[in-house]
């Protein structure tokens, strides 16, 4: 099956990510065009996986954007969707990774001609969304997508909730591979060495720095912990977020916790920063339409704590392969980290109890035979 996969970013998000996985068993006969160069087409490209920037701008629309906005924004967009269209009449289908880029697919998908595949990683909610690019990306799917591919069953909830289809949606979860998750020991004390933070206990946070990823929560419940206890925040600002980065550090301060949170910025190192955590901390204050960094903690035999909404209730069994709190919640996520800290024993039990769970679950062999169980059912 030859496959055109769309999407918006230049950056390797978790959608990104999901992608590169998704594309790798269609390498020899699959194209990614993004809509802008950058990082992501670095990492494909590394992964042999054919890929070509389509898009000669940006494009300017984003999720809280107006009307107005959005239909100057389709309007911009007719030479790429032109484009597109023209491209994938080489292709057996259309695989729209993001919003934008199922907004360009659909439309690309009926002057080709060619199905649409719409692969949906987000909670399609006004929590994320403007009430305008909301309808247009339930609409657009309804009319053009033969196929919805959910991240999990709360990003499918909100679609139907937003008026889709339930004929053509169906929930497979992120796929990953187990191995690149396994970290040396002498590296793991190296990399404390290097960061200073030996003797310390480490609550790690791995997300964009951004108001709703809630990283002031974690910060905040520090106060509540014992003198010990370290943060590490991996990822910066991304879409204009950098007031908030200013507004952290400031919290730093006047919570008088310079020595015991770190800004790491964007890191490629993630599993082998994951492996010197004694616990990862995901603290989103809306819902999370997966959860990608809950599932790698797991993978790296790391405790995780996690805001209990969206995706994370999926993934997160308390007391068995992690722990929740409630979205916002200061105090009680420093009384979870507090337990970690502890009582290592009973951590430890079910750090390992979430590695052997996540492993069988969400490996990449079985995400990929559902997804290739799904094209084929419905395009052939």
């Amino acid at each position: 099956m030859k496959i055109l996969f769309l999407d918006q970013s230049g950056k390797p998000g978790g959608a990104e990510l999901c992608l590169i996985d998704i594309a790798k068993p269609y390498r020899d006969s699959c194209l990614v065009g993004l809509f802008v160069d950058g990082a992501f087409r670095q990492l494909l490209e590394q992964q042999q996986i054919p890929v070509e920037v389509l898009a000669t701008e940006a494009i300017k629309v984003r999720k809280e954007s107006s009307l107005i906005q959005s239909l100057s924004s389709v309007t911009a967009l007719l030479p790429l969707i032109a484009k597109v269209a023209q491209k994938a009449r080489q292709y057996d289908l259309i695989y729209a990774n993001t919003q934008k880029a199922l907004v360009v697919g659909a439309l690309a998908s009926f002057f080709s001609r060619r199905p649409l595949v719409y692969h949906l990683h987000d909670i399609l909610s006004t929590d994320h969304f403007s009430p305008t690019n909301l309808k247009v990306a339930v609409t657009l799917a309804n009319r053009f997508a033969s196929l919805v591919i959910a991240n999990s069953k709360a990003s499918q909830a909100a679609f139907l909730a937003a008026g889709g289809r339930s004929d053509i949606i169906d929930v497979v979860y992120n796929g990953f591979e187990p191995e690149v998750y396994q970290s040396d020991r002498s590296h793991i004390s190296q990399l404390k060495t290097q960061l200073e933070l030996e003797g310390q206990f480490i609550v790690g946070h791995f997300s964009r720095l951004s108001p709703w990823k809630g990283q002031h929560i974690l910060i905040e419940a520090l106060t509540d912990c014992p003198k010990d206890v370290t943060a590490i925040f991996v990822g910066d600002a991304l879409f204009g977020e950098h007031d908030y980065v200013q507004q952290l550090h400031k919290q730093v301060a006047e919570l008088g916790l310079a020595d015991r949170v770190k800004f790491l910025g964007f890191r490629s190192d993630i599993p082998q920063l994951m492996a010197i955590c004694d616990l990862v901390a995901h603290t989103s204050t809306a819902p999370e339409p997966f959860g990608r960094v809950i599932v790698e903690a797991m993978l790296c035999g790391k405790p995780i704590v996690a805001a209990q909404s969206g995706g994370a209730i999926e993934l997160i069994e308390p007391g068995i392969n992690g722990f929740l709190v409630p979205p916002g919640q200061p105090h009680q996520l420093a009384e979870i980290i507090n337990t970690c800290h502890d009582r290592p024993e009973y951590t430890i039990a079910i750090a390992q109890s979430a590695q052997e769970m996540a492993t069988r679950r969400f490996h990449q062999t079985n995400i990929d035979r559902q997804i290739a169980h799904l094209l084929s059912r419905t395009f052939t």
